[in-house]
């Protein structure tokens, strides 16, 4: 599995995954065009943060989707 990263410009985040074989391809891809998408989701995750006890945490945690 092959990964790569790339930032220039004015970029605000285009994301991309390609799932390769011979003869096809299947590319999902995702452009942000505001920071503000970013920050609305750290300050979600900070609000679910407040109040509970030190430990790991991950969005999983913060979206519900933990087990």
């Amino acid at each position: 599995i092959g990964m790569a990263a790339l930032r220039g410009g004015d970029v605000v985040g285009d994301h991309q995954v390609i799932f390769a074989a011979d003869g096809e391809r299947i590319e999902i891809g995702h452009r942000a065009s505001d920071r503000g998408i970013y920050a609305r989701g750290a300050i979600t995750a900070a609000l679910w943060l407040r109040g509970r006890p030190a430990g790991l945490y991950g969005m999983d945690d913060v979206l519900g989707l933990a087990d």
